[in-house]
């Protein structure tokens, strides 16, 4: 089935012109809504009300404002050990979000508490105000800065051979790209090396549509027919969902130097299929060069749940897949030169006989979704606020070109993640989980 070929049209009978709900609302006269935002958090060096975390922000290139907010782990510093470091970049379409707001915060915090890693979480320029590719440039300043050691807390606490590039959705394509682009540069610093990469949920498409992603335009949180406006929405009408940054050829895929890959995908989220695809081909090359190439499912979830709901049990379970991932020590040379995790940590060696890796399922979830936190209601009545230079880039009304007008405000009913009308509450009716290329053994865990 072939994608809208012209995305960007018009919505008959009203005055938007690109409708990414939940996301953004894109106007005729040029005004930009931006409809999932939740609270600007100040940064502190008072790591006792931030689950043993200190939090400051710093200004990566002056010249484009690109800044970053740094989370330092201080039990973990303290012990006198160098600690990983993870760049982070955040999703939001490439076009919401931000890594001084409360969502962001808080999973950067956890990570960083979890992992005893220092978590630099990237403020990259937003499209359509910026588009693509301001956000990769960005990420790419951001890790030359990390790799500089400029900062003091990096200087004195990590540990540059163990750098991490990480990211969800729209964050884990920027993520994957600018590990992409590390590999052909021939990396960012004297000793510092990017250990591993981490995408969560990632985005990515094609022009044309995969079986899984003809049947997500129902209860999903992103329907297909959204994701085909993305694109050509955050690239300015440069570029359509042909566009290999989309879906990634064998020869970029094969110019990564990183030893070990995670992707972690949901059942139920319209970009699990493309997330399974992309891990395959990584596996399949790093079978053929050695590495280690880590996939983990969340059955019965769908795009971004863990950020929501961070205390439900199947988020947990996949912060403990990524802490394991992070700290998990070099491995020794395997027959074969291929790792494949399971769920539990061990070590499973690839046989003559095994042509699929152990692929780690977290068990559907015991309960429905909630929004424990409260996050959909901060969505939905707050923006951004702060001193002028920390305040997000990432919400409020505003015309591309133009400044930062009011925030959204909507009458919509609250549902949880997102603002909008309250949906029934039916049961997935896609089609069975789409087969992993090449094939999987299941390890399921229903912890």
């Amino acid at each position: 089935m072939h994608a809208n070929k012209n995305p960007a049209v018009n919505v008959v009978g009203t005055d938007v012109e690109v409708d990414l709900y939940p996301f953004l609302l894109g106007y005729k006269d040029g005004r930009v809504e931006r409809l999932l935002s939740s609270r600007f958090v100040p940064a502190s060096e008072n790591p006792t009300a931030n689950r043993g975390v200190a939090t400051r922000d710093v200004v990566v290139d002056h010249g484009t404002g690109v800044s970053a907010r740094l989370f330092l782990p201080t039990r973990a510093a303290m012990a006198g050990r160098r600690l990983p470091i993870v760049v982070y970049v955040h999703g939001g379409s490439f076009c919401t979000e931000s890594a001084f707001c409360r969502t962001y915060h808080g999973y950067a915090t956890s990570l960083a508490a979890s992992a005893g890693a220092i978590v630099v979480s990237v403020e990259y320029r937003l499209a359509p105000e910026h588009p693509i590719p301001a956000a990769y440039d960005d990420a790419w300043s951001a890790l030359k800065w990390v790799a500089s050691l400029a900062d003091p807390w990096l200087a004195d606490y990590a540990d540059p051979e163990r750098t991490f590039l990480a990211g969800d959705s729209a964050g884990g394509n920027i993520a994957y790209h600018t590990a992409v682009r590390a590999s052909r540069a021939g990396g960012v610093g004297v000793g510092v090396g990017i250990d591993g990469v981490i995408i969560v949920q990632p985005y990515f498409w094609g022009a044309e549509r995969l079986p899984s992603e003809a049947v997500c335009d129902g209860a999903a949180v992103l329907p297909a027919h959204r994701v085909d406006w993305l694109w050509p929405f955050v690239t300015a009408g440069q570029a359509g969902n042909e566009d290999p940054r989309l879906n990634p050829p064998d020869e970029e895929i094969a110019s990564l130097t990183c030893r070990r890959v995670l992707v972690a995908v949901a059942e139920k989220d319209t970009l699990r299929e493309r997330g399974c695809r992309l891990f395959a081909r990584i596996r399949d090359y790093y079978a053929r060069t050695g590495g280690e190439a880590t996939l983990v499912e969340s059955e019965g979830e769908d795009h971004g749940f863990h950020l929501y709901s961070p205390l439900r049990a199947t988020s947990r379970r996949l912060m403990e897949s990524i802490v394991r991932f992070i700290n998990q020590p070099p491995a020794p040379e395997l027959d074969g030169g291929l790792l494949w995790h399971a769920l539990d940590g061990k070590r499973i060696r690839r046989s003559s006989t095994m042509t699929a890796p152990e692929l780690i399922i977290l068990g559907v979830p015991s309960r429905p979704f909630r929004d424990i936190f409260g996050y959909g209601m901060d969505m939905k009545h707050q923006h951004c606020s702060g001193p002028s230079s920390t305040t997000c880039m990432a919400y409020g009304t505003s015309k591309i070109g133009g400044g930062r007008g009011k925030a959204a405000t909507s009458k919509k009913a609250n549902y949880g993640l997102f603002t909008g009308p309250v949906r029934p509450n039916k049961a997935y009716k896609g089609p069975a989980a789409a087969a992993l290329p090449g094939g999987t053994q299941a390890v399921k865990s229903y912890l």
